[in-house]
C-alpha cells in the first residue's frame, strides 16, 4: 500500500508542473538542443549518426525506445502520432524522466525498508517522497536529461546489492555506467558497501558458530560416555560447516583481541580491514567477480576511445576537481541537517557556545579569515593568468 501511495504522490506533483513545463518551454532547452534530436534519429532506426557534442553513452537513448515502444500502438490508434518519430516529440521524450522519477522513489522507499525493517510503511513513504523531491533530482524530472535515469540505475544497483544479489547489481551498474560513465564511481562505492557487508556477515556467523559450540561444550555431562557422544556431534558439525569456518573463527578471536591493543587509530582500522580482506579473498572474488568485470570492461572502454567522455573530448579532459569534494560536502551537509541537527542538539550546541563564547568566537574568525584570504588568492591567480593570455 506504501508504494501505491507513494507513486501516485508522484505523479500528483509531476504531471501538473510537466504539463506547465511543456507549455512554457515547448522546444529544447539547454542541453536538450543536443539529446533530443539524438533520441529522435534513434526513433528513425539511425542508429549510425552521432552529434559529436554529446558525451554520454545511449543509455538514454535506448530507456526512451523502450518506454515509447509499448505507448506507440495506442497512440497510433488516437491518431496522436502517425509513424513512431512523431511519437518521439520533446513532450513524450520528456516524460521518460517522469516515468523514471517514480520508478526512482518506489527504490528509495525500498531502500529505505531494507536498511531500516523496522520503519512503518508511513514513515517509509515520507522519507522516500522527501529524497525524491531532492532539488536537482528535482528539477531535470522535466526535461530529457540523463540525471534521472542515472540516478535510478544507481538506485536500482544499490537496492541489489545490500540484498546481496551481487550479480544483478553488477548488471543494473553496468546500466547506470551506458547511462553516465562517471558512475563508475558508484560502482565502485557500491561494490566497497557490498565487501564490508559481506565481511561483517561472516564475522557474526563466526561467532555465532563458536558462541553455539561453547554452549553444547559447557552443558555435557561430566560421564564418559556423554563426553564422546558430545564430541563426535561437534566434530560432524564442524565438518560439514568446513573447516575453513572454524579456522576463521580462531582468527577473528585473536584478531578482536589484539585489535584494541595494536591496531588503534585510523591507520590500525585500515590494517584490520585488509587482514579480515585477505582472510575472506576466495570468498570475496567469488562473490564480487561480477564487479570486476565491470570495472576490466569500463578500462578497455576507456583505453579504446581515449577519454571517458564519447564527444567533446578536448573540452571535458581528465583533471582533479578538489572544489567538487567542497560542493558535495556542503551540498550533503545542508541535506543531512534536518537529521542530525533537531531541537535537542540545537540546545546542546547554545550551552556549549554560552560556556566556551570565547573559544568558538576565535574559530569563527579564523575560519572567516581564512574563507576570505582563500577567495583573495583565488582572485588574484585568476588575474594573473588572464593578465598573462591577454
Amino acid at each position: 500500500m506504501g508504494r501505491l501511495v507513494l507513486a501516485l504522490m508522484v505523479v500528483a506533483c509531476t504531471l501538473p508542473i510537466s504539463t506547465v513545463v511543456n507549455y512554457v518551454v515547448p522546444d529544447p532547452y539547454m542541453d536538450e538542443i543536443f539529446h533530443v534530436p539524438q533520441a529522435q534519429r534513434y526513433c528513425k532506426g539511425d542508429f549510425n549518426t552521432w552529434d559529436p557534442m554529446i558525451t554520454t553513452l545511449p543509455g538514454l537513448y535506448y530507456a526512451s525506445l523502450a518506454y515509447i515502444a509499448p505507448l506507440f500502438p495506442g497512440m497510433q490508434w488516437t491518431g496522436k502520432a502517425r509513424s513512431f518519430q512523431e511519437a518521439c516529440s520533446t513532450a513524450i521524450l520528456r516524460s521518460v524522466n517522469i516515468s523514471l522519477a517514480i520508478i526512482c522513489a518506489l527504490l528509495f522507499y525500498d531502500i529505505v525498508i531494507e536498511l531500516r525493517p523496522e520503519t512503518n510503511a508511513r514513515s517509509a513513504t515520507r522519507q522516500a517522497f522527501v529524497l525524491s523531491l531532492y532539488p536537482l533530482h528535482w528539477f531535470f524530472t522535466f526535461l530529457f536529461y540523463t540525471d534521472v535515469g542515472s540516478t535510478t540505475a544507481v538506485m536500482a544497483m544499490y537496492l541489489a546489492c545490500i540484498k546481496r544479489s551481487y550479480w544483478l547489481s553488477a548488471l543494473l551498474g553496468s546500466l547506470a555506467i551506458i547511462f553516465r560513465q562517471t558512475n563508475i564511481v558508484w560502482v565502485a562505492f557500491v561494490a566497497c558497501m557490498g565487501v564490508l557487508d559481506y565481511l561483517d556477515k561472516f564475522s557474526r556467523k563466526t561467532n555465532l558458530l563458536t558462541k553455539a559450540d561453547t554452549l553444547v561444550e559447557s552443558e555435557i555431562d561430566t560421564s564418559v560416555l556423554n563426553k564422546r557422544f558430545v564430541h563426535a556431534q561437534l566434530k560432524n558439525r564442524r565438518n560439514v560447516n568446513s573447516d575453513k569456518i572454524a579456522n576463521n573463527a580462531v582468527s577473528e578471536e585473536k584478531l578482536h583481541q589484539s585489535r584494541d591493543s595494536e591496531w588503534s587509530g585510523v591507520l590500525g582500522e585500515f590494517q584490520f580491514l585488509a587482514y579480515r580482506i585477505w582472510c575472506e579473498k576466495w570468498g570475496i572474488l567469488t562473490n564480487f567477480f561480477p564487479f570486476l568485470l565491470v570495472a576490466f570492461a569500463f578500462i578497455a572502454f576507456v583505453i579504446h576511445n581515449g577519454s571517458i567522455v564519447v564527444g567533446a573530448k578536448e573540452a571535458h579532459p581528465v583533471s582533479p576537481h578538489f572544489a567538487q569534494i567542497l560542493y558535495f560536502g556542503l551540498a550533503s551537509a545542508v541535506a543531512m541537517a534536518p537529521v542530525h541537527f533537531n531541537l535537542s542538539k540545537v540546545a546542546v550546541l547554545c550551552q556549549s557556545f554560552r560556556e566556551e563564547r570565547t573559544k568558538f568566537l576565535v574559530l569563527f574568525l579564523a575560519a572567516l579569515i581564512s574563507a576570505l584570504v582563500s577567495v583573495q588568492f583565488f582572485r588574484s591567480v585568476v588575474q594573473q593568468i588572464w593578465r598573462f593570455l591577454g
